[in-house]
């Protein structure tokens, strides 16, 4: 990485922080306009145009939402009580943060990054809005509604993708679902959610990085690399949350913290997460079942010794977490 993006990290780094533990609305506006001026350099670093069309998507979304944050701020100074106030500032919350129905420019921006920015897209550059989110608690039928359309849409504009960033992107807004639909009962449920949301996005996307994966016929040529095929559908089964594998801790935890408030909604969650993990099973046995005739990929010894901790961390990072929350 060089100097000029180390610098720009950080800032994208510290504007969220200042965010997140700003006293005011307006040192809130002033953090997440920060990270929107700090982060379009680091999509548009290489200078194509693709990344020049993404930047301008993310710029245009994340103003529209900079403008609504704003005149709800306006809003709330003038009426506190007011409650629709309070939807208007959710809403440009969720439209920075690509919820669903306002993720119209997040799988396209998604589309055009390479792996390290669209991490920091679907990780970093979603805690401000989500630690603000639940700091305020919107209206419950709003967060209801909110949870309803992130499960659904995700679940079906996933379904015929080929494309790993877009299928990455429309994962991130079902995992928000989730995340989101914790903050109901508890407001740091959504903390741990995210965590090992994030570990396991960043085990995936360093080997999407590190082998130049973007689609899904390319997973299909690893030919006989048996050890980077178990990596990946290892991984696939933890991202979509089956057990025993990492993934399913944070889901078990929702439920568990869901089923005594909220049953109906809780059985619909779980029945939307099923058609995500369905493209993520397809994925995994594509990669086991399949076999090109094109060039495998080759590993080293660092990437052999990554691949098998990640395994390891995948597999007992469960147990270890059951035993965990058992024992405090």
């Amino acid at each position: 990485m060089k100097l000029n993006q180390l610098l720009f990290l950080s800032v994208v780094i510290s504007s969220s922080l200042i965010s997140i533990s700003s006293m005011s609305w307006m040192g809130v506006w002033f953090g997440l306009e920060i990270n929107l001026v700090a982060f379009i350099p680091l999509i548009n670093y290489d200078k194509n145009s693709l990344k020049t069309e993404a930047s301008i998507k993310y710029f245009i979304s994340q103003a529209l939402a900079s403008s609504i944050l704003l005149f709800s701020i306006i809003l709330l100074n003038e009426n506190l009580m007011n409650p629709y106030n309070w939807l208007i500032l959710s809403t440009s919350l969720m439209i920075k943060m690509g919820t669903a129905p306002f993720h119209f420019w997040f799988p396209q921006v998604m589309e055009s990054l390479n792996w390290p920015t669209a991490y920091l897209l679907m990780t970093w550059q979603k805690i401000a809005p989500l630690s603000i989110i639940s700091y305020i608690t919107p209206q419950f039928k709003f967060l209801i509604l909110i949870i309803i359309m992130n499960m659904l849409i995700s679940s079906i504009m996933g379904l015929n993708q080929t494309s790993l960033r877009k299928i990455m992107a429309f994962s991130s807004i079902n995992h928000i679902g989730w995340m989101l639909s914790t903050m109901i009962t508890s407001n740091m449920v959504w903390v741990y959610y995210f965590i090992i949301y994030s570990l396991i996005n960043l085990n995936l996307m360093f080997m999407f990085n590190l082998y130049k994966l973007f689609h899904f016929n390319q997973i299909i040529s690893l030919k006989t690399n048996i050890h980077l095929k178990l990596f990946f559908i290892m991984n696939f089964m933890s991202i979509a949350g089956l057990p025993p594998f990492l993934g399913f801790i944070p889901k078990w935890l929702t439920i568990q913290y869901m089923v005594n408030f909220n049953l109906t909604l809780i059985i619909f969650m779980i029945i939307m997460t099923l058609i995500p993990s369905y493209f993520y099973i397809r994925l995994s046995l594509s990669t086991m079942m399949i076999n090109s005739n094109n060039n495998s990929l080759k590993m080293n010894n660092n990437n052999l010794f990554f691949i098998t901790t990640s395994n390891m961390m995948t597999i007992m990072g469960m147990i270890l977490l059951t035993l965990m929350f058992n024992f405090f």
